[in-house]
């Protein structure tokens, strides 16, 4: 397996298209696990704070529409 810097100085010498795209793939990949891990807290329950703080506020008449 490549190490970290060997992995670095093969990215130096990719040229603008190729580290766009690679840019890119790095970037969706991120946002897919990020996405997973709400996903995840989602379902076990860690974002429901989030929602009982809405209702909250929505009942004491604090939330703005947009």
């Amino acid at each position: 397996m490549l190490r970290i810097e060997e992995i670095k100085s093969i990215i130096e010498k990719l040229s603008k298209n190729e580290f766009l795209e690679l840019k890119s793939w790095i970037l969706e990949k991120d946002w897919q696990q990020w996405d997973e891990e709400i996903e995840k807290d989602s379902k076990e329950g860690k974002l429901d704070f989030l929602i009982k703080e809405a209702l909250e506020e929505k009942q004491q008449g604090k939330l703005r529409e947009f």
